[in-house]
């Protein structure tokens, strides 16, 4: 049956690829953003309203002209590890008050289903690199701990209230849609996809590795790329066996998004150097505030409670985002 999903942050780059993947999969999605860091070529011809999460009236306004959303997908936030650094009271702000307002206003409103975007950065790595939902958590940024302190909020208030919540723990999101509706777009790029694309196209002058002495095989950080398509997909399975996962009241449970392979920086530029067909200068730098080791994600919890494995590999992410680049340029 079609659902009606408020989807905050809706003109950025992971929530506007799960409206696209919403309404590949017959559903309506509804998009609140600030625009902030969103992009109106983002929002295509899908109702939008610009506002913050934390403004009841734009909230009041949403659900008087769509009564019928059933869910809310919540993908807005400030999302910059150094920069929560440097601004932790902006982060804790937006980030966890901010959230809190947004789910009185949909409990005020009868939503009670919420999928909300986590992170993997809360885990603590230095038990192993591989995790699970139930590994040691130790978020070393105010980004982190933003993410951690609301999925404690969301267990807490569906124990109390009946509300139904799953975390999804993003892994890192790489790529574009397939179909180039929707890709990276930053202002600052920060991510290494951006960073790299930026240095392929002549904008940066090389790509700094930060971090070479990590205790991984090859001494930089490793991560578990995830195509961002895989990862819309995987919340229009939330919206969709959110009421199969919690029948009868209310419950929280937290998912795990990547693909359960671990990749380092360095294994990532060489895979970016083959997809573009040449090399890409580079840096050997110190970690940036904040970075740790990485991990790569047990996602065995994910294939169990929403039926959801990813499909697409580390080099279609790659040819993807070089063809969503190409295409914005031109």
């Amino acid at each position: 049956m079609p659902e009606t999903v408020l989807v905050t942050g809706g003109a950025g780059y992971i929530g506007s690829t799960i409206c696209s993947a919403l309404e590949d999969a017959g559903h309506n999605p509804i998009i609140l953003d600030s625009l902030v860091s969103g992009d109106t070529g983002m929002i295509g011809n899908r109702p939008f309203y610009r506002g913050d999460v934390s403004d009841p009236r734009v909230i009041a306004e949403i659900f008087a002209d769509h009564p019928h959303i059933t869910c809310c997908i919540h993908c807005a936030a400030l999302a910059i590890v150094p920069d929560s650094v440097d601004r932790p009271l902006d982060y804790y702000s937006n980030n966890v008050s901010g959230t809190i307002d947004l789910i009185r206003s949909l409990m005020h409103h009868g939503c009670s289903k919420v999928v909300f975007s986590s992170s993997a950065s809360v885990y603590d790595t230095a038990p192993g690199p591989e995790v699970t939902e139930t590994s040691p958590t130790r978020p070393l940024s105010p980004y982190a701990r933003t993410k951690l302190i609301m999925e404690m909020v969301l267990e807490d208030l569906a124990e109390a209230s009946g509300l139904k919540a799953l975390s999804l723990r993003y892994f890192n999101p790489i790529g574009a849609d397939p179909r180039m509706r929707s890709g990276q777009r930053q202002q600052v790029a920060s991510q290494i996809m951006s960073v790299l694309v930026e240095v392929a196209s002549g904008h940066r002058p090389a790509f700094y590795v930060t971090g070479t002495e990590w205790p991984t095989r090859d001494g930089t950080g490793v991560r578990d790329y995830v195509h961002v398509w895989d990862l819309a997909r995987a919340h229009v399975a939330a919206v969709e066996k959110i009421d199969k996962i919690f029948p009868d009241e209310g419950g929280s449970e937290i998912i795990n998004l990547g693909t359960g392979t671990g990749v380092t920086v360095r294994e990532f530029v060489h895979a970016f150097e083959r997809v573009l067909g040449r090399s890409v200068h580079t840096i050997d730098a110190p970690p940036r505030p904040g970075d740790v080791a990485g991990a790569y994600a047990s996602i065995g919890k994910a294939e169990r409670l929403l039926g959801w494995r990813p499909e697409l590999s580390l080099e279609e992410g790659i040819h993807h985002a070089l063809e969503w680049a190409e295409r914005s340029r031109e």
